[in-house]
């Protein structure tokens, strides 16, 4: 028996668990499964329940809840060894004013660098940093947002990309890529809700060394769901893809728009699906 509780993919067993706790029948139908698919929305404890009584489960969101947020993402590409901008880490502003004081004096990197909140996505509460009164803005605002219940910042180096980030998007076993660029130069970020346009056909070489990194970071971790954010220097002489970000949920217009994605999706799950050796009825 397949269980969904997915709400555009019908299985043997169609359960819709949003704005809800999973409950007792949710459960014996988890464990009655030989494989349940859940939401992109899913919570914790869904996905903890799902993953902890069935040996199936798409997507694998392993590495999203045991890594979470940025700064949980930077403690994942160190662990698997990928190229990634330095990066310097914050629980909260207590922790930064005890290695570097309230003059913020003696900083892991030279302006300008990057400021990012742990949360936030398509470019929003990520801050380029180009002198000591806008990081002392910054962290006030990260002192602000604090008080407030939303903590942990990091600092990350600065690395030039001319206003071009590459998104690949793994969906299944399909992989798609595409860049983002910034017409708007005195925008920092590259992402679509800060202006910038899709350009799927430039540097076809670049866009295939990322979706090769992408392919074996996916193995090491079983990441199956999730759109990767990368950048290229500007001034390396050697191209290399940077892992910039994992967006666990992200937008679609760059693969054509939610009508395509869901095709694509429900095709990767039905294959996924046959892989297991069963067939949805």
């Amino acid at each position: 028996m397949i269980v969904s509780f997915h709400p555009c993919f019908g299985a043997d067993k169609y359960i819709i668990c949003a704005g809800r706790k999973p409950d007792a029948d949710d459960l014996a139908a988890v464990k009655a499964a030989d494989a349940v698919i859940l939401p992109q929305g899913c919570n914790e404890v869904l996905y903890n329940m799902a993953s902890k009584n069935c040996s199936n489960i798409f997507p694998d969101y392993e590495a999203k809840f045991k890594y979470p947020g940025k700064i949980g993402q930077i403690r994942l590409f160190r662990e698997t060894n990928v190229l990634h901008p330095k990066s310097v880490t914050f629980e909260r502003v207590d922790s930064f004013l005890d290695n570097y004081g309230a003059e913020s004096e003696n900083l892991p990197f030279d302006f300008p660098f990057v400021f990012k909140f742990d949360w936030g996505g398509e470019g929003y509460g990520v801050f380029l940093i180009t002198s000591p009164e806008e990081f002392k803005d910054a962290i006030q605002n990260a002192l602000n947002f604090e008080r407030a219940g939303h903590v942990g910042f990091l600092i990350q180096e600065y690395i030039p990309s001319q206003g071009r980030s590459l998104r690949v998007v793994v969906i299944g076993q399909k992989f798609i890529s595409y860049w983002r660029i910034q017409k708007n130069t005195e925008e920092f970020c590259s992402s679509l809700a800060k202006g910038a346009y899709l350009d799927f056909d430039s540097h076809p070489d670049l866009q295939e060394a990322a979706v090769k990194s992408t392919k074996h970071f996916c193995k090491m971790t079983g990441i199956n769901l999730a759109g990767f954010d990368f950048l290229f220097s500007s001034e390396a002489v050697i191209k290399e893809p940077f892992f910039l970000e994992i967006n666990y949920y992200f937008g679609r217009r760059g693969l054509g728009g939610s009508e395509k994605y869901y095709q694509i999706l429900e095709s990767e799950i039905n294959k996924w699906v046959y892989s297991l050796g069963l067939n949805l009825n």
